[in-house]
């Protein structure tokens, strides 16, 4: 025999999201889930930072629900999984970009523009959606800790790649060898097939 469910007519989706947000933010449900398992056995998630230079996209969207749905099996399975999110700071897009906006080449930095200037520019341009990436994360219930970020432009976190690399070198993990890579004359560096695939940014 088929099983029946009670039908809900005149449903208000965006009314019961707001509910079911509001709720979650009384009770600290994600805070809870990872205190509630202080001393168990962690299962360690760092989030492959998105760039909050850019809106979110639908691929973000995609990308976030697998993650979050490993963290919550994980949780599930008496894991503690505290979900350190980040935020990637990095890249000449965005230097390239905030060139663009402010209508100087990289020959005019230290020129017509400080370096602390053009850093700062930088800094401001990275960051330039959070606000809309705070929304859609906390909107799609993607649990992950934003109030203790790791940001890649810190200095602290450019010291620990620093450490971990000295360490690789140590232990004869790093070699020497050759490869063909895409060069931009204009940038006087190299570019990652990411970086080149960025509509608009090189041309």
């Amino acid at each position: 025999m088929a099983a029946t469910y009670r039908e809900f007519t005149g449903l208000n989706l965006p009314a019961t999201e707001q509910e079911i947000l509001a709720k979650w933010t009384e009770q600290q449900a994600f805070e809870k889930s990872v205190s509630l398992r202080e001393g168990a056995t962690p299962f360690v998630f760092y989030e492959g930072p998105p760039s909050a230079n850019g809106m979110p996209g639908i691929h973000h969207v995609i990308s976030r629900t697998l993650k979050d749905l490993v963290c919550r099996y994980k949780t599930m399975k008496g894991f503690q999984v505290k979900r350190k999110g980040g935020w990637d700071t990095h890249g000449l897009p965005i230097e390239l970009g905030v060139e663009k906006e402010l209508g100087i080449t990289k020959e005019d930095i230290g020129k017509k523009i400080s370096i602390e200037e053009y850093n700062q520019k930088c800094r401001e341009a990275v960051l330039r959606y959070k606000d809309k990436w705070d929304d859609i994360t906390r909107k799609m219930g993607y649990w992950v800790d934003l109030n203790d970020p790791y940001i890649t432009f810190k200095n602290e976190y450019i010291e620990t790649l620093w450490w971990l690399l000295s360490e690789l070198y140590k232990k004869g993990l790093l070699y020497e060898s050759v490869s063909i890579q895409p060069y931009s004359p204009a940038a006087g560096t190299g570019l990652s097939s990411h970086e080149l695939n960025q509509p608009g940014t090189y041309k």
